[in-house]
C-alpha cells in the first residue's frame, strides 16, 4: 500500500494497482549533477529508456511540500530548471516536506519514497559511500545505512569514483548489504569499469538478481541489494586515465574549502571541465544502461510477485 502522504503520478499509480513494473529514478542527477538542458535532455531519455525495457518510470522529488513520485513532463522540466533546490537525504526529507520547499532526492530519499509508494527497484547513477579522508573528516554518505535497512533494489555504475571506494567497500560489507557486479568479477568505479576491487559478489541475469531479492524478503532480511552495472565498454573512461583528473578535482576542493554536501556537486563539475565535457557524456551513458537494467530486473520482479 502507498503511504497517504505519497503524491503518485497517474501513469505510475495505474501501474502499481495492476502489479505492473516501476522504477524508481533520483533527481538530484537533475538539479546537481548535470546543468541544463542536458539536464532535462537527459532524464527525458532515461525515462524513455525504461519505458522500452517494459517498465513505469517514476522520478522522485520533493515539489513545494509534495512527496511526488513519478513526474509529469512539466514538472520534470520545471524542476530541471530550479537553481534553488534542497539537495534531500533522509535527515532532512520531513523538514523540507513539512516547510512546504521544493527538493530533489539523492539515493537514501529516493529509497525511502520508494519504500512508501511500493516500488521494489530504484535506477541511479552512482552511489554515495565514504569520502577520502573520512578517518578524519568521518565523511560517509547516508546512502550505506538506506541500504542496509530499506528493502530496495538498487542498480547504479558502483559508488561514485570520487569516494574511497575500497572503505566504501568494507562498510557495505558490515552492514551486510549484498554488493552485485552485474556480469563481470571486477566492481565498476563509475565512469570505468573497473575499480581494480573484485566485487563480494556476481551476477549476470535480471532474473536472478531478482529471485535473490524475493528470497530476501522470505526470509526477512531487512535491506536491499545493491547492483552495481558496468558502464558500457565504447562509453568508459579507464580507471588510469580518470585517477590523475578526480586527484586534481579533489586537491582544488579541499584548496577551496569545499565540504560537506557542497563537496559531490563541486567534484562532479570540476572533472566536467577537466575532462571538456567527457565525464558528462560518459555518466549520461551510464545512467541509460542502469535505468535499462533497472527495468529488466523489475519486470522480472513483476513476473515473480512476493508470497
Amino acid at each position: 500500500m502507498t503511504h497517504p502522504l505519497v503524491h503518485l503520478s497517474p501513469a505510475v499509480r495505474d501501474a502499481l494497482v495492476r502489479g505492473a513494473p516501476v522504477v524508481a529514478l533520483e533527481s538530484t542527477i537533475i538539479t546537481h549533477g548535470m546543468p541544463w538542458p542536458q539536464n532535462l535532455e537527459m532524464a527525458r531519455r532515461v525515462e524513455g529508456v525504461v519505458r522500452e525495457a517494459g517498465a513505469e518510470p517514476a522520478t522522485v522529488a520533493v515539489i513545494e511540500g509534495r512527496l511526488c513520485v513519478g513526474l509529469e513532463d512539466a514538472q520534470l522540466e520545471a524542476l530541471a530548471q530550479q537553481t534553488r533546490a534542497a539537495k534531500l537525504s533522509r535527515a532532512d526529507l520531513a523538514i523540507c516536506m513539512a516547510e512546504g520547499r521544493t527538493g530533489a532526492t539523492t539515493v537514501a530519499a529516493t529509497m525511502i519514497a520508494a519504500r512508501l509508494a511500493g516500488i521494489e527497484v530504484f535506477a541511479t547513477g552512482g552511489i554515495g559511500g565514504v569520502h577520502r579522508g573520512a578517518e578524519t573528516s568521518f565523511d560517509v554518505s547516508a546512502d550505506l545505512q538506506e541500504l542496509a535497512q530499506t528493502p530496495v533494489t538498487v542498480v547504479c555504475a558502483g559508488a561514485k569514483a570520487i569516494l574511497d571506494l575500497s572503505k566504501t567497500l568494507e562498510v557495505l560489507e558490515t552492514l551486510g548489504v549484498p554488493v552485485i557486479a552485474y556480469g563481470q568479477d571486477a566492481l565498476p568505479a563509475f565512469w570505468s569499469r573497473d575499480a581494480g576491487l573484485r566485487a563480494p559478489l556476481r551476477m549476470d541475469s535480471a532474473g536472478a538478481i531478482a529471485a535473490a531479492q524475493r528470497m530476501r524478503q522470505t526470509l526477512g532480511i531487512p535491506g536491499g541489494q545493491l547492483v552495481t552495472n558496468p558502464i558500457p565498454a565504447e562509453d568508459e573512461i579507464p580507471r588510469s586515465t580518470m585517477a590523475p583528473v578526480i586527484a586534481q578535482a579533489t586537491a582544488d576542493a579541499a584548496q577551496h574549502g569545499i565540504s560537506g554536501k557542497d563537496v559531490t556537486p563541486y567534484l562532479l563539475q570540476r572533472i566536467y571541465e577537466l575532462t571538456e565535457g567527457g565525464s558528462l557524456t560518459a555518466n549520461i551513458a551510464l545512467v541509460l544502461a542502469n535505468a535499462r537494467l533497472g527495468a529488466q530486473i523489475a519486470v522480472e520482479l513483476a513476473a515473480q510477485p512476493a508470497e
